[in-house]
Order: structure tokens, then sequence, then C-alpha cells
């Protein structure tokens, strides 16, 4: 069954470029050191994206182009292909018709193992690393959320294992947009969202400082005079303490910087 899902752009194409040559060059240096690799990932979509092509009109280099619908691998199909393959892949979403089309995608390759896992992300995660013994097993663990979707806790259960490598798309639009300038422009569902995410209100503290200007009736003079890119170093600190190697961010796309890829090591 075909199901559009259309998302990203350009850097949609680089990240997914580089997710798999990552995830190649892990199969083939692990193989044969654990008895299972395993990839997870937690919001896998529909294993395809769509790609949308508007009419050209032709010119003196160029003849007329129609347009035309492409569809284009997502990260399930580039994990699936991988080789060597891995010995599990969980596909992991919330949404009826991502789940249909994954399981459509499952039923294409019988010769895998392949689950498909219908449950809010955070969740099925933390099922997973709790129920698996994982002395023989490694696996890469995909983030690339819709939004701001992932909880610390869900990071801290993840790096207690010591055997999953996860690469995440951190929303680091989404925390720009929540961590308001003034302190006091964050209401208590924002401050609980930033506390669910960064898994701390350490970033009170961290974030915000006095403004140094008295304020009418008592407010709170607090202001956030990170930038984006101190974001970034922020969120990266965090990250290092609960992984033992988190390595350098990626933004994507460069210019915009919506979204940053952390690869966190196990090892």
């Amino acid at each position: 069954m075909a199901v559009d899902h259309e998302f990203g752009g350009q850097h949609t194409d680089i990240k997914l470029s580089i997710v798999e040559k990552y995830l190649s060059a892990y199969s083939i240096a692990l193989r044969g050191k654990f008895s299972q690799l395993w990839y997870i990932d937690a919001f896998a979509g529909t294993g395809a994206r769509t790609v949308r092509h508007e009419a050209k009109p032709a010119d003196l280099w160029d003849p007329e182009e129609p347009a035309r619908i492409e569809q284009r691998h997502g990260s399930a199909r580039i994990a699936i292909e991988v080789k060597p393959g891995f010995d599990l892949i969980v596909f992991v979403d919330s949404k009826p018709a991502h789940i249909a089309a994954l399981n459509d995608l499952a039923a294409k390759h019988p010769g895998r193992s392949i689950v498909v896992v219908k449950d809010d992300a955070n969740q099925a995660i933390r099922d997973l690393v709790r129920n698996q013994r994982w002395q023989s097993t490694r696996a890469v663990l995909l983030l690339d959320p819709y939004g701001m979707e992932v909880d610390w806790s869900t990071l801290e259960a993840v790096a207690k294992t010591k055997a999953i490598d996860v690469w995440f798309l951190f929303p680091i639009s989404g925390l720009y947009r929540q961590a308001t300038r003034k302190i006091t422009s964050i209401d208590e569902h924002k401050q609980a969202a930033l506390t669910r995410i960064l898994g701390s209100e350490d970033w009170k503290a961290e974030l915000y400082s006095d403004s140094g200007q008295s304020e009418m009736f008592g407010d709170d003079p607090r202001v956030r005079l990170e930038d984006v890119s101190g974001l970034e170093k922020y969120v990266r600190r965090r990250l290092q303490s609960i992984f033992p190697t988190v390595l350098k961010p990626l933004p994507l796309p460069v210019s915009r910087r919506p979204h940053f890829a952390v690869p966190l090591r196990v090892q």
C-alpha cells in the first residue's frame, strides 16, 4: 500500500545518506563480534519519502518537464537494504497509516526478522531495552522525531544498556521557540515540556540570567542570553552527562539549523 509521506528537503537527503553510510560501516565493523546486531527506528514513518517535482516550461537550453512524483527511500527501507544485514529490525510508529505501510514493507522481505510496533516511541523503546539482555547484542537507534517527543528518561534508559549507539535528530528550533527570551513568557506547560526533554529543571539556571533591569510588579527579570549555538552547546553538555561519547553535532540544514544530528556512542 503506497502512502504519501512528504517531509524534508535537500537536508533530508544529506541526513539519510549519512545514516546509510553509518549503518553500513557499523554492520561491517561489528559483524562477528556480537551474536546479534539490531537496528531500531523509533519514528519510522512509511519507509519512503514522497517528493513532488513541479512542472517546468521549456527554455533555450532544456526541454519542458512535466510535473512528477518521486518515491525515495526513507530510513526504514535503507536499513533493510544495508549489507551485511541486521539480525533484527524494529520499526516503531504511532500513526495507523505509517504502521500499515511498514507492515507492507516487512511483508515484502519474508526472510528478514522485522518487527513493526504501533506505540508511543518513548514507551516502546523503554520496553525494548528493559526486556532485552544486552551482553551479546549491539544496536543502532535512530531518533528522528516529528517534534519534541523524545523524553530524557528514554535517553537515560538507552544509555544504561551500554550497548546502543544513537543518532538523535534533536529539534533545536523547537527548543529555541519553547525557551523564549523572557522566562516569564514560558507557561507551566512549556516549562514541563522543557524539563521532560532536558531531564532537569537546571535549564532555568543554565540558560537564564538576571537581566539587571528591575521589573515592575515583582516579575522575574531573568532572560535567555544564549543564541542557537549556545543552546546546541547546552544540549550537548546534557547528553554528555549520560553518554560516554557525544560526537560533534551536524546542523541540518546548515543555513537555518532547525535540527542538529547528534551521534551518541556507547564507547
